[in-house]
């Protein structure tokens, strides 16, 4: 059956053509699987909240019958400003409109968020979910009235050229005042809106699976921070079901996230928030305690994950694009345009980036160009069975007038505390770090690295009373959910092949360990793989255990001492260029210390082009082709390099997918050219 959806309409019909709904979440009610529901162009400033489930088979699909001509909002327009004082007005709105959830009476919070604190007073300072957006950009939120008068631009912004738009709001009992300066513009002449609504499409209930989301914008929602161990809030959410697809749409402007794949509400164990609510057990702890949970209550590869989110533009978010814990399994992340995420600087933690996923077990990552973030991809725990494969990803770090903090955290890719098989091949990393190695189980495989490999060897464990408190995190039986084993980390178990590393950005010759976010980590700026240097060979560790002898337990006190150092790396066929550094076991590898390489990045008209001279080097130097029996298998959980439907990878395939043939040069391209088309 086809449902009809028109705000324009004269007044509510039955869903029919000729008498179609005016709002989307009348037709949500009664949709049932293999139903259709065609919006027409309009604004709907509501919340959609599905009732039925499709099927595998017969899909429910919510359809904008012109691409991005239907509009999802979070947010009402706000007319009737009155001026207040200098360039700031006042606009006071009756509570009734908030339903019970007034964004601007509920701070951000959850755990591993970071709450603001005053210099002087040491006193945190609440950021609210609520926002005010002027044509369509959010505003700064002020710690007080008078800091919102003063306008006085956010310091830590990465645009400081919003950064003086600022808002205050007082809540009382019965109305909200707020107050905006909007720095000369006159708001009743500007589009203004204020966001009052927590979700624009999303469940209320569990398992409502196999929903499509097609060509729709959908914004401006007052979502709450979401953290691994709690409900995930996002202004799209599949709420803990299976095979939801998120194509065509453009998401932005969410407070926190644009889309969630994430955790349920585990209040049954009363295990949502933990920490934040009882502090008596650690974070790490409730993420522990929120995956073994989640086996009694019924995770499988059955009820939950394999989403698509495909062909999306998603920019503009104050917390990541896309987060996703758990309930992001199996899922496939492709042709995404993912920026300008997290630029406004007011939200801090933990949880931030283009994607933030815990447990992405064989999700695949592909095809996606992401920018501007304050990191591109960050897969914490259980990255196993993960791809990253065909991805451009640049400026992912902080601009040049912002000071590197302690808390640092920018980098196209972050893996972090997982047990692996994680596979990285033909992406294009240009920002400053590539990725961030608090980890162990990775394979780089024919990628170009204008950044470093920084974190090596540190980030995993948590420092407490002065050491090194060791952080233990599940590995799976492979391809599914099922917990195989934990286990702390012992770094290593990496390969490194045939990539091409171009030392971009300055760099410190002797970088100093850091406490980062309780972590003791080193943020090594430069490129290559000298950061293995004192990692083994395979035939270094083998030996150790006596393989082949006869052994008894007085052996296993001898090799106590083994069990617990680095794991082997494999690196073999990179180039290096620009002070870039080799494995020093690296036999067959390419190093020029003679030539300058040039590497620029040029967009025009949102089209991007790769120059470089690199290939003008490289002489007859060419590697073998990799696959997945030269990977092997991840140490720990004991599970191969390979498709997530357990078949080999051959990587005879580039950044294009154009064909290598029966040798290959270092990078994610078959063809050494001047000049590439990369997006």
């Amino acid at each position: 059956m086809i449902f009809y959806v028109n705000a324009k309409a004269a007044r509510q019909g039955d869903g029919s053509k000729e008498r179609p709904f005016k709002h989307i979440n009348d037709a949500a009610k009664v949709a049932r699987a293999g139903d259709e529901v065609l919006v027409y162009p309009g604004i709907y400033r509501e919340y959609v909240d599905p009732v039925n489930a499709g099927t595998k088979d017969e899909r429910i699909v919510y359809h904008s019958v012109e691409p991005l001509g239907a509009t999802i909002s979070g947010a009402e327009e706000a007319k009737g400003w009155k001026p207040y004082e200098k360039t700031t007005y006042m606009f006071e709105v009756d509570n009734g409109v908030f339903n019970g959830y007034n964004p601007y009476a509920l701070a951000v919070e959850g755990d591993w968020y970071f709450t603001p604190k005053n210099a002087e007073t040491g006193e945190f300072i609440d950021m609210h979910r609520g926002a005010v957006y002027i044509n369509d950009r959010q505003m700064y939120e002020a710690v007080s009235l008078e800091d919102c008068v003063e306008g006085k631009p956010f310091e830590r912004s990465w645009e400081p050229q919003y950064a003086n738009l600022k808002w205050f709001a007082v809540v009382g009992e019965k109305t909200t005042t707020i107050y905006a300066n909007f720095q000369g513009k006159d708001p009743n002449q500007e589009k203004v809106e204020i966001n009052v609504r927590r979700n624009c499409f999303m469940p209320s209930k569990k398992g409502v699976g196999f929903i499509t989301l097609s060509g729709f914008a959908v914004e401006k929602a007052a979502t709450n921070w979401a953290p691994p161990a709690a409900f995930q809030d996002g202004m799209i959410g599949a709420h803990w079901s299976k095979g939801w697809i998120i194509e065509e749409c453009d998401i932005s402007n969410s407070k926190c996230c644009g889309i969630s794949f994430g955790n349920y509400h585990q209040t049954e164990k009363d295990n949502d928030n933990y920490f934040t609510r009882k502090h008596v057990k650690s974070p790490t702890q409730m993420e522990r305690d929120a995956v073994c949970i989640a086996q009694y209550d019924g995770w499988t590869k059955e009820t939950v994950g394999s989403h698509i989110v495909r062909r999306c533009n998603i920019h503009d978010c104050g917390q990541a694009g896309i987060v996703g814990r758990m309930g992001c399994v199996f899922s496939l992340i492709e042709d995404n345009h993912i920026h300008h995420i997290n630029n406004m600087q007011q939200l801090t933690g933990a949880e931030m980036g283009g994607i933030k996923f815990h447990a992405a077990i064989d999700v695949v990552f592909r095809r996606n160009h992401i920018h501007h973030c304050t990191m591109g991809i960050w897969t914490d725990w259980q990255a196993q069975g993960t791809r990253f494969t065909q991805n451009l990803m640049h400026d992912n770090h902080e601009p040049e007038f912002i000071t590197r903090d302690a808390n640092s955290m920018c980098q196209d890719i972050f893996v972090e505390v997982s047990h692996g098989p994680t596979l990285i091949d033909n992406n294009i990393l240009l920002s400053k770090a590539s990725v961030r190695w608090a980890t162990q189980g990775i394979a780089c495989v024919h990628n170009l690295f204008a950044g470093a490999f920084t974190v090596v060897g540190g980030g995993t464990d948590m420092r407490a009373n002065g050491r090194e408190e060791p952080r233990y995190t599940p590995y799976h039986i492979p391809h599914r959910t099922e917990v195989a084993g934990f286990m702390s980390f012992l770094h290593g178990d990496n390969r490194v092949y045939n990539n091409l590393f171009i030392q971009k950005y300055p760099y410190d010759p002797d970088p100093q360990p850091t406490e980062s976010m309780g972590f003791s980590a080193t943020l090594n700026d430069r490129g290559g793989n000298f950061v293995w240097d004192e990692y083994p060979t395979y035939e270094e560790w083998i030996q150790k255990f006596k393989i082949g002898q006869k052994v008894d337990m007085y052996d296993m006190f001898e090799m106590m001492n083994a069990h617990f150092e680095h794991l082997p790396v494999w690196i073999d066929g990179n180039a290096y260029f620009n002070g870039a550094l080799a494995w020093k076991h690296e036999e067959n590898k390419l190093v020029d210390e003679e030539n300058k390489v040039t590497l620029e990045l040029v967009e025009e008209d949102g089209n991007y082009t790769l120059n470089t001279n690199v290939f003008e080097f490289f002489g007859d130097f060419g590697t073998g082709i990799i696959n997945s029996d030269t990977l092997g298998e991840a140490f720990e959980p004991e599970e191969r390099f390979e498709n997530p439907d357990g078949t080999d990878i051959v990587f005879n395939e580039d950044y294009f997918g154009g064909h290598r043939g029966l040798s290959s040069i270092p990078g994610p391209f078959a063809k050494a050219e001047e000049t590439y088309k990369v997006f």
